[in-house]
């Protein structure tokens, strides 16, 4: 009788963060993303909102290695899994909706798990490091990264370029080093690209029209920055 210890050494090994088995955390790993390129959104309720829901675009649709299909929202500071998201603060996670069509649903349109299989099946990699890039894809949905060093007194916003795919699973937002910049438009896969997460001053992702709200000086939206600060 195969000993299940030793043909699946990973699960019974407990991630320290997640508590989740390592078996779990690497079929939840990203092996293949693809943009949304129809406008479908994620909805979202709010604890202070019972009564409301909110949407955002959906950014793209991600393989995991378990075969599941799911949909991308920048949400806070990283790239989240559209189900995935279930905060007591933040919102939770209430479904899919095409604003066209008027309709609800829960699962990734086929359209987009046929495009994924198949790239998945026609591509195949063979990398040497986690870190080595699978995939870079546009940002089409105008994400902002916000950047402050000195607990949201003074902040910057910039435009999110593009979204890299690494083997690890791991997708980052690149953002543009106007002091390497040559070129323009920037495009992705550019050398003067860099991940958001890699500076010590990024600390969120804001929507297109939060950003914009910004950056014309809306009082509301200025009222909220202020009531940000570095915890």
């Amino acid at each position: 009788m195969p000993n299940s210890a030793i043909d699946h050494p990973h699960d019974n090994v407990i991630d320290i963060f997640t508590r989740k088995p390592l078996s779990d955390i690497s079929k939840n790993n990203l092996i293949r993303i693809a943009p949304e390129l129809d406008g479908l959104e994620m909805l979202y309720g709010n604890p202070e909102n019972p009564d409301k829901l909110f949407s955002v675009k959906v950014l793209a649709w991600g393989l995991r290695a378990s075969g599941e299909v799911v949909g991308l929202v920048p949400w806070l500071d990283r790239l989240v899994a559209c189900d995935e998201i279930n905060d007591p603060l933040n919102g939770h996670w209430e479904g899919y909706y095409d604003q066209g069509l008027d309709e609800l649903f829960f699962a990734a349109p086929l359209h987009k798990v046929v495009e994924l299989e198949t790239a998945a099946d026609y591509y195949e990699y063979t990398c040497d490091s986690g870190r080595e890039i699978i995939q870079e894809i546009p940002d089409t949905i105008g994400t902002h990264a916000v950047l402050s060093s000195d607990g949201f007194h003074g902040i910057t916003l910039k435009e999110v370029v593009s979204w890299r795919l690494l083997n690890n699973g791991t997708v980052e937002a690149m953002l543009i080093d106007e002091h390497r910049m040559i070129d323009t438009p920037v495009l992705p896969g550019d050398d003067c690209l860099y991940p958001a997460d890699k500076s010590d001053d990024f600390r969120y992702f804001f929507q297109h029209h939060i950003a914009n709200k910004i950056k014309s000086k809306d009082p509301e939206a200025l009222a909220a920055i202020s009531l940000l600060d570095e915890s």
